[in-house]
């Protein structure tokens, strides 16, 4: 009961805030309130609808998911852009264009100032009296770790070899990368690489794929480049001509500055106020402008494809395109060092570009590989690494991956509301999808699922709303258990039971937080 009287409470709150919002908006016109009322009031009560449905399933309304300044800024902010959104689109749609654009904006402009004011007292009214019972344990349990924290976690920031024996180290090597990149980074390298530093290894510093063409074709067992990816010069061509120049099951060693790292040197280089409004810029100019197609000339032209931006995910993506399996990750002072082996050719793009809409693989009826649209929120270069993501990780609660990094900040708000999902209707209207269904799998999870659900599976249309929703399983084999009594459900009444998941899926999400993560 306290759950459900804490969400009225705040339903009729947000009513009660939409409304005078309304009435401040109004009153700014000519006509004033009673004016617009009357011609008005249709637009109040679909905002209105919009916008509690939208709080409620980005959870503004829950108890216990605005817990600090974060969490209100992010989900009143996301909330209401969402609801503006859907009703300008909506507005558009129909061709309608009556109402005031002051009246439209205004309110929900209004409205998010007045719940930003209300909730920042909340919050620090909360802070003050139950910060202090909340134990180390949960704060740890529920925070986004921390890029060390992740890569301490895969290889305890090296090989795990302990004392490497110095004397079996090639001399000449050490002093090349002393010389070079300081002993900081020569103590880093030799924990990861140990005694493979040897006569075959070659140590280069170079963002040119000239000096790497150079080299003898597998004289090398072990390459290592003490410049930073972020500086080379067609980055991809460069580690293809490093795969060319390895033998099978040869060493690459890279380092990259990573988009976490960078914004971090660049917060504590200049002072405060000024960093945020210097990293605003830098995050246009570097992260922007090389993802839209009109800009990407006005990028190069202004960087010369140096100093560039890469995720962790990016890095060890671009490896893995490349031939390159992930044998250890450790940073090294401002660096992140990984040290890679050939397995392979590399792969060839093919065309493939990194806009905001990916077509993603996935199987469809009768096995067929179909194109399952979605808004991008992982990282570029994320689907190379997802063997690697995988070993390291393995499966969370609800079949996603632990500690998921190719995940993008605001992709994980859009994958929380949603947004995510909407270019799915595209299949939809293709007929390839249909609306309640098993969730369509890539191959290489297909492939973990038990043969016979493998088989059963592919004999129906997967669907954009997924029996886990209504079922909520904890694990693959209770995902698989999910899937089974579905299908078993669906071949004695298929309307029927679409019907009954499509709306026990719609109150798991809108009010158990059903989510996908």
């Amino acid at each position: 009961m306290r759950v459900m009287k804490f969400r009225l409470i705040t339903l009729i709150g947000d009513i009660v805030i939409l409304a005078i919002s309304f009435l401040i908006a109004t009153s700014f016109k000519p006509s004033g309130v009673k004016g617009y009322l009357p011609t008005h009031y249709i637009f109040f009560a679909g905002l209105s609808l919009i916008w509690i449905i939208v709080s409620l399933m980005n959870g503004k309304m829950h108890r216990g998911r605005i817990v600090n300044y974060t969490t209100l800024f992010t989900r009143v902010l996301t909330s209401n852009i969402v609801a503006l959104a859907i009703i300008a689109l909506f507005m558009y749609s129909i061709r309608e264009y009556s109402y005031s654009r002051t009246v439209v904006l205004g309110t929900s402009v209004i409205a998010t100032l007045l719940e930003l004011m209300f909730g920042i007292p909340y919050i620090a009214y909360k802070k003050a009296t139950i910060q202090e019972y909340q134990n180390y344990a949960e704060y740890t349990a529920t925070r986004k770790k921390s890029e060390k924290e992740l890569v301490d976690k895969i290889n305890g920031n090296g090989n795990g070899n302990g004392h490497v024996i110095e004397e079996e180290i090639n001399p000449r090597v050490i002093k090349a990368i002393e010389g070079e990149a300081g002993s900081e980074m020569a103590h880093a390298i030799m924990q990861i690489a140990g005694t493979r530093l040897n006569k075959k290894t070659a140590v280069v510093s170079t963002t040119t794929i000239f000096n790497i063409t150079n080299l003898p074709e597998e004289k090398y067992d072990y390459i290592i480049n003490l410049h930073r990816f972020n500086d080379i010069i067609k980055l991809n061509y460069f580690l293809d001509e490093v795969n060319f120049k390895l033998p099978y099951k040869g060493y690459f060693l890279g380092c990259v500055e990573t988009k976490d790292q960078r914004k971090r040197r660049l917060l504590k280089k200049y002072p405060p106020v000024l960093n945020y409004v210097y990293y605003v810029f830098d995050f246009i100019i570097k992260r922007v402008l090389p993802k839209i197609k009109f800009t990407k000339k006005l990028y190069y032209l202004l960087t010369h494809d140096s100093n560039k931006v890469l995720s962790r995910a990016e890095a060890l993506g671009r490896l893995a395109r490349a031939g390159f399996m992930i044998s250890q990750e450790s940073f090294a002072g401002n660096y992140l060092c990984i040290e890679a082996i050939k397995s392979g050719d590399p792969i060839q793009m093919n065309g493939i570009n990194y806009g905001p809409i990916i077509a993603l693989p996935r199987v469809g009826k009768h096995g067929e590989m179909i194109k399952v649209y979605k808004l991008r929120t992982m990282h570029p270069y994320s689907e190379y690494i997802q063997d690697y993501i995988y070993n390291q990780y393995d499966l969370q609660d609800g079949g996603k991956f632990n500690d998921d990094f190719r995940i993008t900040s605001w992709g994980s708000v859009c994958r929380k509301i949603w947004l995510d999902e909407l270019p799915m209707l595209i299949n939809l209207l293709k007929g390839n999808m249909k609306l309640v269904g098993v969730r369509p799998l890539s191959r290489q999870y297909f492939e973990l699922y038990d043969p016979d659900l493998q088989e059963r599976r592919i004999k129906y249309k997967p669907g954009l709303i997924p029996p886990f929703y209504a079922d909520l399983p904890s694990d693959l084999v209770e995902i698989q258990e999910s899937e089974k009594r579905y299908l078993d459900a669906f071949d004695r009444n298929s309307f029927l039971t679409d019907f009954r998941y499509f709306w026990k899926s719609v109150w798991n999400i809108m009010f158990r937080n059903a989510r996908s993560r």
